[in-house]
């Protein structure tokens, strides 16, 4: 988790971590007015739970789905073990009135999932935040390499970051582990998780070649560029613009990849893009913007990209809670405004106010068709991607439906945790972005572990290009392709929110 807020040229800017959540538009109700409750004097765990259901109150989307404190009673949950627990509890109850009346079930839950998946709490202040083994920034500490379990129990290279250890030996996606050394057992995914955590291991590979090395690596830190890959693939008379991106890094350490990559599209002429984020859980939105940017027709500079929809109370000024939080800075300093003190209340919740809009960047100007290969980890600030090009381009999904996770939240402080709710929807230009359970695909594709990434004759990529060729869709080519093996366990992978670089215009100013 990442959080940090600065004052630029006299307005806030805040990078809020974004967990995307499924909404629809909020109902109003009269009793909401968190001002007229009287609360009674209490212990601190109790005066913690009723902030978190005064919070959820006031800035939740389904905030009227929440029965009044009497009812609600938030300090029932103060036998619930520790304060987390207690908290945790609380927030999993008002999770479960959110309900779906398409669906009958809470928004927060899903088939296959025993945790809520969006809301959540985090132990500590929002400045402390949470890293995987490579975080969003692309700094790992670790070997540098994710490896999948596929149909026979064979063992595959997922993916490699660029600068890691894995990299410099000559590790490539595609592939197979043969053997790891100092590991008496056959490769399954409990060995192959433990030894790639440990400091030092010998890896034996097959090439695609069918010829085998043997490398050594040792554990060490590096920071890893968000580009996977790219290319320009030429096939007959046409030329295709390849990209695969991890993840949506902070903006200055991915820029200089991102412009180069597109610059290569630009001098060949490419009109058709495939932009791989099969694997890439998210990141700062405003990395999202930049490609969005990027791939953007001169023709649609100045159009609307997306706006955040925050629910009726906030946006009509309807704030008594956000009067209490304090903007920080990165140092967790309080940022001045007019002269005072800023808080939430200082935000400009309407939906004018937090519309963003297409400025072009870079030199690519003709791009017709985009394909993006997703699978159920493409997530959040790639969702956002995907859905903000829907309403100018030809836009077509190769994969498996992608995650679904269009709306966000900033943190709330409560004593020593930070309470992550959903707090606004995220909707294109033609107001489309409640894609409760993920974005559908055009074609199914089996992710195709046994090849490189820009390899033509990996089925995803395959499909992609198979498309662009006639610009048809081949119904057949929605069956399962039994012709690679399919993947059974993937170790090692992370899971990222959308991280929000945003302008937030104070009301007063």
């Amino acid at each position: 988790m990442y959080y940090t807020t600065i004052l630029s040229s006299g307005r806030l800017t805040c990078i809020l971590p974004i967990c995307l959540l499924l909404a629809v538009s909020c109902k109003k109700n009269s009793e909401t007015d968190t001002s007229s409750i009287v609360l009674p004097s209490g212990t601190s765990l109790q005066k913690n739970l009723d902030s978190l259901y005064l919070y959820a109150k006031e800035t939740y989307l389904w905030y009227d789905d929440l029965p009044d404190y009497s009812t609600f009673n938030p300090r029932q949950y103060e036998d619930a073990g520790s304060e987390l627990s207690a908290l945790q509890e609380q927030l999993e109850a008002i999770a479960a009135l959110a309900v779906n009346p398409s669906t009958g079930l809470s928004y927060e839950t899903r088939k296959g999932y025993n945790h809520l998946l969006y809301s959540y709490i985090a132990e500590g202040n929002v400045f402390a935040g949470r890293t995987a083994s490579v975080n969003i920034e692309g700094n790992g500490n670790d070997m540098g390499m994710e490896t999948a379990i596929v149909d026979g129990d064979d063992v595959y290279v997922k993916s490699v970051e660029s600068g890691s250890p894995a990299d410099a030996a000559g590790i490539t996606r595609g592939m197979k582990v043969l053997g790891i050394d100092g590991i008496n057992v056959e490769l399954n995914s409990n060995n192959i998780s433990t030894a790639l955590a440990t400091d030092e291991v010998g890896l034996t590979l097959q090439k695609e070649d069918g010829s085998s090395i043997h490398v050594s690596l040792t554990k060490k830190s590096y920071t890893a560029s968000p580009v996977l890959k790219s290319t320009v693939i030429t096939i007959g008379s046409s030329k295709y613009g390849y990209l695969a991106l991890a993840r949506f890094s902070n903006l200055a350490s991915g820029q200089s990849k991102l412009d180069d990559a597109f610059q290569q599209f630009s001098s060949n002429g490419v009109t058709d893009l495939v932009v791989d984020l099969r694997y890439n859980g998210g990141g700062y939105v405003e990395t999202a913007e930049y490609i969005a940017d990027l791939i953007a027709p001169s023709s649609i500079n100045g159009a609307v990209m997306y706006a955040e929809y925050f629910n009726d109370q906030l946006q009509q000024g309807k704030i008594t809670m956000l009067k209490n939080l304090p903007y920080l800075d990165s140092e967790g300093n309080r940022v001045s405004i007019n002269g005072r003190a800023a808080t939430y209340a200082d935000v400009d919740f309407s939906i004018k106010g937090n519309t963003y809009y297409f400025s072009k960047k870079g030199s690519l100007t003709g791009i017709k068709n985009i394909v993006f290969i997703v699978s159920n980890t493409t997530a959040s600030a790639s969702e956002l991607l995907i859905n903000s090009m829907k309403p100018y381009t030809n836009v077509k999904l190769v994969g498996s439906t992608t995650y679904g996770k269009p709306v966000g939240t900033f943190g709330i402080g409560i004593g020593g945790f930070t309470v992550y709710f959903a707090q606004f929807r995220l909707l294109n230009a033609s107001g489309e972005g409640d894609y409760y359970s993920g974005i559908p695909v055009d074609v199914f594709a089996d992710d195709d572990v046994t090849k490189d990434f820009g390899y033509t004759a990996e089925n995803c990529l395959n499909k992609a290009i198979a498309y662009l060729g006639n610009k048809t869709i081949n119904v057949s080519s929605n069956k399962t392709n039994t012709s690679f093996p399919r993947i059974k366990y993937v170790s090692g992978t992370n899971e990222y929110k959308l991280v929000e670089n945003r302008i937030f215009v104070g009301k007063n100013q």
